[in-house]
């Protein structure tokens, strides 16, 4: 490793990933902020950085409110990491501190920028002295250091402009080598290399400037002549600007075929218009018996992007010295991503590879007219100098003949729009030293020999860099936020990219702003997405046009969700088809490149193939077909939401109560169906509000609030938690638009659990009283002892104790004549912690212990959990810490297991608050950090509040006053805004210096929460 060069102590590497060596051991650096923190020290070299300075280089002008506490805090892990055996209390050797700055002590030679910067010194020397070799070799060397992108990993303004810097210095010295290696006269070894470097950095003229030279003397005047007029039309089509003075005179001598040019002796520095030396022979280039075919397309002056699967495909085609077969690439993709375009470029690039030429066809694979393989192969032998009325009629002997002409030969074939390989096989060459690159739409995965290379649509800042290469910089540059808005209503796709940007060229009265509102209209956007005789609409319709009626049925109909991605299940349900028949026709539409499959067993479809899709499907559908589609798929969700909340909360009348229509998945566990509610759940919730949107009856929309129910168990995974309020809300406006009661009921009782997690407490007690009320009405049984519970659990939340346990003693009974045994486990559970509140701890205890009884006889393993969370709460306020640590730690484990995170913040703040008890503060502090971990990674500002309290009081015995005092100060803010009653509690201790343990103490004892649940 290049961070590694320098034997022992501390090493230091910029030159690529921010990172460290301890004695050849590679350091964990932690977080971007910190690697960060350290770049900035490593390049200041010593010199010592105030906290000003660092703040305005990470963040600069987005710096967070207590951003001084945060770098002390990265400061602080720094210098664990850099010297972790440094006694406590003692000065750092490394990352001290100076004046109310830091400094990073550092050995001679430990940074590789170091040792970069002195081979750039050596070389220069050794220039200076006439020894271009050593010169050569002091070069690579230092170049050898960099090992990627400078300071990958490092965030922040100050970053991002010494990457540039690094990144320019690098380009310096790789220039430098060129003039060196030309004055060597390694003109043709690196002629491969400059076309790598000008395909990277068309603008750089002293690359071109090297190229050209380069070209020249290996007897290839053309082709330098041709590298100037294709380096002075990007310069003046991005730039507006001619070639400067040397790249032009060098041109003209050139031209002139100035003798003094080929002395291998005259670096590409001195090229002009100087005097002339004696020039060195040459050798006559040899004379082909057979014509070099030069067939490609030319390429666009735009190209853009594209490096890295350009190098993967540079790479392969260049194997072609070692390989014994010849390399085939193909490169698949949608219609419009930009597959020809990518293949003429890097044929282009390639050309120095395969000096013998390049033949090119269209095979016109998506029209009617598909070219017949021996219509190709009779251009090509024309092309290779075969007289016409030579040519074989047979087609094998024509692939045969084909084969023969290449064989010794190097030259690149480009098949362009390929049907499939049987169109292919026979104009493939069959001897190493030719390759071949091939385009489809279809993935070809049965041509053998053949690497798939799978083209995606662009990355964001490489479809902003076509669009103002196109439109114009400068208008780009202007209107940037709009610009990203753009491309991305145009999917990143290329095609649409580029009629965007040449309809905003041939308007110079529009603003880039304009064009927004225009694309985000979907059913307009494809008809905005043509210009001449170019059009996505027209390019996707090539594809559809190949399918047969099934498949073209299924493309149709898999775009009307409107969720992300689809299942193979939730396909199958939609098409009315076996899952293996859906599956089928899914794979066959992902090797035609109109569905992607971002992972096994998912599919999704691009943006605009979607609104294509869908386009065709209200020109062919009745609005019945697809109302029934969507129907079934909201019944296979539900049908499958069913079963994941009968395994999930066992003994629940919730499930049997839900009106199902349809099947859905099975699952083995109740972990197994938890973790089928997280991966779906956008699609679910996509299904709930699309049903929300369309309903027009009660029938219509009782699915989507029987869904909202029966997710119940997602909600304890604290992922989805936004998804639930607006989910909820959609459902409640459609049931109050339409006079949906037992769909309000639904909405309202999901909602009011919503709410209730977010600590809203008068609101969810609202919405409970209000379903309450429905329930009572209708006769409906489906939450009726859930509420009643939820209601008990809000008002003791709020401190009425007495009225809680009245709501309990109301659920208890309604679960008792139903015959719900989890329903009074429940009930027993929750109720011991008002039983704690009134001062009845022997009661409290019962009720805990009976509640874990009853569900352990029934076998609920999550009611069991449960129960042994609210028993260990019971029992650590008792005193009887070792039984509260043993019920904790058993939940804990199923809880993690379950991905329920949710309940996994709050047993952490308990185990935290009974290790506290038992005066093991290290441990609290441990489980407490837990706690706030995750109670800030789901997004929960209560659980986090009530992590920070826990956490306070354990830094407290540990004696870290000042933190302990930091971390209640952020409880008390976040109990303040959410208007918790704990706040007040905090507020006492805050504002009082006496005391404090005991006011910790009975701020944790009253944190209460769980959430209502069945």
């Amino acid at each position: 490793m290049a961070g590694q060069s320098v034997e022992g102590g501390m090493r230091f590497a910029v030159l690529g990933p921010v990172r460290a060596w301890r004695e050849g051991e590679e350091l964990d650096l932690g977080t971007p902020l910190q690697r960060s923190i350290l770049g900035m020290l490593l390049l200041r070299e010593g010199r010592a950085v105030t906290p000003a300075e660092m703040i305005d280089a990470v963040w600069g002008d987005d710096s967070p409110p207590r951003a001084l506490g945060a770098l002390r805090t990265y400061v602080s892990r720094l210098r664990t990491v850099l010297e972790p055996d440094r006694p406590a209390r003692s000065r750092p050797e490394l990352l001290t501190s100076v004046g109310r700055g830091y400094a990073l002590r550092l050995s001679d030679g430990a940074l590789d920028l170091v040792r970069f910067e002195r081979g750039l010194q050596e070389a220069e020397a050794a220039r200076k002295t006439g020894r271009p070799s050593p010169a050569a070799g002091a070069l690579r060397a230092a170049l050898a250091l960099f090992e990627g992108e400078p300071l990958a990993g490092a965030v922040g303004p100050y970053a991002e402009h010494q990457r540039d810097r690094l990144v320019e210095c690098r380009l310096s010295a790789i220039e430098t080598l060129m003039d060196v290696d030309l004055e060597l006269g390694r003109h043709a070894d690196v002629v491969s290399e400059l076309i790598a470097l000008t395909a990277d950095h068309p603008l750089r003229e002293r690359l071109r400037a090297q190229l050209m030279l380069a070209l020249y003397r290996c007897g290839r005047q053309g082709d330098a002549l041709a590298v100037f007029t294709e380096t002075r039309h990007a310069l003046i089509d991005e730039l507006g600007i001619e070639p400067g003075p040397d790249l032009s005179a060098l041109h003209q001598r050139i031209l002139a075929a100035d003798p003094s040019l080929a002395a291998a002796a005259q670096p590409v520095a001195a090229v002009g218009p100087g005097p002339a030396e004696e020039p060195e022979p040459r050798e006559e280039e040899p004379v082909h018996e057979l014509p070099r075919p030069a067939q490609l397309p030319a390429t666009v002056s735009d190209f853009t992007g594209r490096k890295e699967i350009s190098g993967r495909l540079r790479r392969m085609l260049s194997s072609h010295a070692a390989a014994e077969g010849v390399p085939v690439a193909v490169i698949c993709g949608i219609g419009g991503v930009g597959k020809t375009t990518l293949a003429v470029h890097v044929a282009h690039a390639a050309d120095d590879l395969f000096p013998d030429g390049q033949l090119y066809a269209d095979l016109r694979g998506y029209t009617g007219e598909a070219t017949a393989p021996e219509s190709a192969l009779g251009a090509f032998l024309r092309a290779l100098g075969i007289p016409p009325d030579v040519i074989p009629e047979v087609p094998a002997e024509r692939s045969a003949l084909f084969r023969s002409l290449l064989a010794d030969r190097r030259i690149l074939v480009l098949l362009d729009n390929a049907r499939d390989a049987g169109q292919v096989i026979p104009l493939l060459p069959g001897s190493p030293g030719c390759a071949a690159i091939v385009t489809s739409r279809v993935k070809l995965a049965d041509l053998p020999g053949a690497r798939l290379f799978d083209l995606d649509v662009m990355e964001p800042d490489e479809a902003l860099s076509l669009f103002a290469s196109v439109a114009g910089p400068e208008r780009v540059a202007a209107e940037h936020g709009a610009a990203m808005d753009v491309v991305a209503a145009c999917g990143f796709l290329p095609l649409a990219v580029r009629i965007v940007a040449a309809r905003m060229a041939a308007r110079p009265s529009w603003t880039v702003a304009s064009l927004v509102p225009r694309l985000a209209d979907e059913q307009r956007r494809l008809d905005e997405l043509r210009v001449g005789n170019l059009a996505v609409e027209a390019t996707f319709a090539l594809g559809y046009g190949q399918l047969d009626p099934a498949q073209q049925r299924a493309f149709r109909l898999l775009s009307l969700p409107n969720g992300p991605d689809i299942s193979a299940g939730a396909a199958a349900a939609v098409l009315s088809l076996s899952p293996f028949e859906a599956e089928d026709l899914l794979e066959s539409l992902v090797d035609a490149s109109l569905l992607e499959a971002p992972a096994p067993g998912r599919y999704r479809f691009h943006d605009l193939l979607k609104l294509f899709a869908r386009r065709i499907l209200d020109r062919t559908e009745r609005q019945q077909a697809k109302t029934l589609a969507l129907r079934r798929l909201l019944g296979f969700y539900l049908a499958s939401a069913q079963s994941a909340h009968r395994l999930a909360y066992e003994g629940s009348m919730i499930a049997d109560n839900l009106v199902v229509v349809g099947t859905g998945r099975a699952f083995g566990a109740a972990d197994e169906a938890v973790a089928w509610l997280i991966a779906e759940g956008d699609s679910l919730f996509a299904a709930i509000n699309q049903a929300a949107s369309d309903s027009r009856t009660a029938e219509e929309l009782l699915p989507a609030a029987d869904l909202l129910v029966a997710m119940e168990p997602l909600m304890e995974s604290g992922t989805h938690t936004r998804e639930f309020d607006h989910g909820t809300r959609a459902v409640l406006a459609a049931a109050l638009r339409i006079g949906d009661a037992g769909s309000e009921l639904r909405s309202r009782y999901v909602l009011g659990r919503v709410l209730f997690a977010g600590n809203r407490l008068t609101e969810a007690e609202e919405q409970f009283r209000t379903v309450h009320e429905l329930s009572v009405e209708r006769g409906e049984k489906i939450v009726t002892g859930e509420v009643k519970n939820a209601l008990a659990v809000v008002v003791g939340r709020q401190r009425r104790h007495t009225e809680a346990l009245s709501w309990f003693d109301s659920a208890m009974r309604w679960y008792r004549e139903n015959g719900v045994p989890a329903g009074e486990a429940l009930v027993l559970s929750y109720s011991a912690r008002d039983h704690l509140g009134l001062n009845r701890p022997e009661d409290a205890i019962a009720a805990a212990e009976k509640g874990l009884a009853i569900f352990t006889e029934i076998g609920s393993g999550a009611g069991t959990a449960r129960a042994r969370y609210h028993l260990g709460i019971v029992l650590s306020r008792v005193g009887r810490l070792t039984e509260a640590v043993h019920h904790h730690a058993e939940c804990l484990a199923f809880f993690r297991a379950s991905k329920q995170r949710v309940w996994e913040q709050r047993v952490c703040s308990r185990l935290a608050e009974t290790f506290i008890a038992a005066r093991r503060y290290p441990e609290a502090v441990r489980h407490a950090e837990q706690a706030l971990v995750v109670s800030r990674e789901i997004g929960h500002p209560y659980g986090e509040a009530l992590s920070l309290t826990v956490l306070g009081k354990a830094l407290k015995g540990l004696g870290s006053t000042t933190r302990s005092t930091d971390c209640l100060r952020q409880a008390f803010d976040i109990f303040s805004r959410l208007g918790a009653p704990e706040a007040g509690d905090l507020k006492v201790l805050l504002d009082s210096a006496a005391a404090p343990a005991l006011v910790v103490e009975s701020v944790v004892e009253s944190v209460d929460g769980p959430v209502v649940e069945s």
